[in-house]
């Protein structure tokens, strides 16, 4: 209509002058009904959902190099793979044919055969949707990685790229800003439950200005810094003293410090007090030079020393050269 017109209307121009003076105007309102009867109502489901329409409408091609397109498979001119999603879904269709004598039996199976095609069909570019909206295709050629530095706006913890992983199965039902902000959401959330968690201590603790916490944060710092250190001198001083540290048990008791160390061995294995050790040691010595001397002499052993208890410490007087083999 424009080129007949002429030059001097362009065609935005000459569609609203159509628009407002045939549809519109006087005339429209005359010819076109307020109800049209039998209108046909679209009962598919809206754009982007799961049977809609718009999922077989082709996507713009891939932007990458033709070395690329070989290592993919991909033909950008249709944008198809050479391996697609059920790559078998064609032959549903591929020996169909329209028969002048097929039954309605035979005519409602080529149509659920047919049907079939087209969800596999709608479900292939939804695939594709998916991979796109996701950038899938530059992530598996490696280029996303500089893009996904600049466009991060925080650092990502261990335990969030943990969670994305576990949180993958909602990529097919979810849009990529979608899941972006339901992620951001949820970490949200969690710093958020953090701040009531350390408001709530603060109220136990009776603060309820936000003034006094950091008196109390920065006297808390100091116990905790002061705990560490009390901490890390014992510790030094564990491993300086690593010989004594493993007679914990005895060390503290009176007589520990005129025991030798194979004495200190002794008392530990035996569970025997240092004090109670000196005492047998000296009746045994003594008992023992009486006998030498030919002095008759019995032996006042304490009623705590029982035989296995004596035997243990003989053997070790004998093997020290305390006493002789003979008295032992």
């Amino acid at each position: 209509m424009a080129a007949h017109v002429g030059a001097s209307r362009t065609p935005q121009e000459v569609m609203e002058h159509y628009v407002s003076m045939y549809i519109h105007g006087n005339l429209g309102k005359a010819c076109i009904p307020d109800t049209i009867p039998n209108r046909v109502t679209d009962h598919t489901c809206p754009s982007g959902g799961p049977l809609s329409p718009s999922l077989t409408t082709p996507l713009p091609p891939l932007d990458i190099s033709v070395a690329e397109q070989q290592q993919l498979g991909y033909m950008p001119l249709r944008d198809d793979y050479e391996i697609e999603y059920d790559q078998d879904a064609e032959t549903l269709i591929s020996g169909l044919s329209v028969n002048y004598d097929d039954d309605d039996v035979e005519i409602e199976l080529k149509r659920a055969h047919v049907d079939m095609y087209v969800r596999k069909l709608k479900e292939r570019q939804r695939r594709k949707n998916i991979a796109r909206d996701y950038n899938l295709v530059p992530a598996f050629l490696g280029k996303d990685k500089k893009e996904k530095e600049k466009t991060l706006r925080r650092k990502i913890t261990k335990e969030e790229k943990e969670l994305r992983l576990k949180l993958r199965p909602l990529y097919q039902f979810m849009s990529c800003k979608e899941f972006d902000d339901l992620f951001e959401n949820m970490h949200k959330e969690k710093m958020l439950r953090a701040k009531i968690r350390e408001l709530q201590r603060y109220r136990r603790n009776g603060i309820t200005k936000m003034e006094e916490s950091a008196e109390y944060e920065a006297a808390r710092h100091k116990r905790e810094r002061r705990k560490e250190n009390k901490n890390l001198a014992s510790s030094k001083r564990g491993k300086e003293d690593g010989k004594d540290s493993e007679f914990a048990a005895i060390e503290n008791l009176p007589g520990f410090e005129l025991l030798s160390d194979r004495e200190k061995v002794l008392c530990s294995s035996l569970n025997l007090s240092p004090a109670r050790y000196v005492t047998v040691k000296t009746i045994i010595i003594k008992d023992h030079l009486q006998k030498r001397q030919g002095i008759p002499s019995k032996s006042r052993l304490p009623s705590y020393l029982d035989k296995v208890l004596k035997k243990r410490i003989l053997n070790f007087l004998t093997e020290s050269g305390w006493i002789s083999r003979d008295a032992s």
